[in-house]
């Protein structure tokens, strides 16, 4: 196997190949708050990750799981860290152990530093490792309490698949209970991207067990954000939108 940092140094020299200041800007609409990037979109990452792999067909897990963790110490710029947490999705439904999941809540914690890259892994990569694990999706609550917002929001944002989710030949449900005490561990969080969170898995638990939804909103309305209110019931009918509104 090559130095993981020749492929580290090729793999930055094709995202600057295809950046452009027009991209970055693009990209910088999303992230008022400012953040580091290079100025390429996901299609870029997307054809940059099948040529390398493709030109690399050798490398194996284990070898990519190293070239990602050696790339997360290294990156810089959010392309960077999307590509370096996209190398491995390949691999995680088949390979790996059960430990992989301590590895992606250090991740989260110490190189996610925006909403993109908590998304980006918990949305792709953790999803399929967790869809060949289904006996694991239940054990991430304690992310809840990660001293990083990051991690917190991960937290939620780590379910909103999960819900209901046909797995195999089963139809999988993930626990309404853990659900709520979640939501109501990181309702009052300082962190406006947490609080996002927490409308994000009311919003598509509601889908399922609305009525149990609203009754956790009534319960606590007076702790909820006018935001994170408005992301909870967005898929409500109008009239019920209104009903809740009412009650801030």
């Amino acid at each position: 196997m090559k130095e993981a940092k020749g492929y580290i140094k090729h793999l930055q020299a094709e995202l600057r190949q295809v950046s452009t200041p027009e991209k970055a800007a693009s990209s910088a609409r999303y992230f008022p708050e400012g953040f580091e990037c290079l100025g390429t979109n996901a299609t870029d990452i997307k054809q940059i990750l099948k040529a390398f792999q493709t030109e690399y067909a050798d490398l194996n897990a284990e070898q990519t799981l190293a070239l990602t963790e050696a790339f997360l110490k290294e990156a810089k710029y959010n392309e960077e860290f999307l590509l370096a947490f996209a190398l491995i999705n390949k691999f995680v439904k088949r390979h790996y152990d059960d430990a992989l999941l301590a590895r992606f809540e250090y991740w989260l914690e110490h190189y996610a530093d925006n909403w993109s890259l908590v998304d980006d892994l918990c949305l792709k990569a953790i999803f399929n490792f967790l869809m060949a694990r289904p006996h694991l999706i239940e054990s991430m609550q304690h992310w809840a309490l990660s001293q990083s917002p990051w991690c917190r929001r991960a937290a939620c944002v780590v379910w909103v698949k999960f819900i209901k989710r046909k797995i195999g030949k089963e139809i999988y449900y993930l626990n309404t209970a853990l659900v709520f005490k979640q939501c109501d561990l990181l309702l009052g969080d300082e962190n406006k991207f947490v609080q996002k969170g927490v409308g994000w898995l009311l919003k598509v638990t509601a889908i399922e067990h609305q009525a149990e939804v609203i009754l956790f909103i009534e319960e606590n309305i007076n702790r909820f954000s006018r935001p994170t209110l408005g992301y909870a019931i967005e898929k409500m009918d109008g009239e019920t939108r209104k009903t809740m509104l009412s009650l801030k």
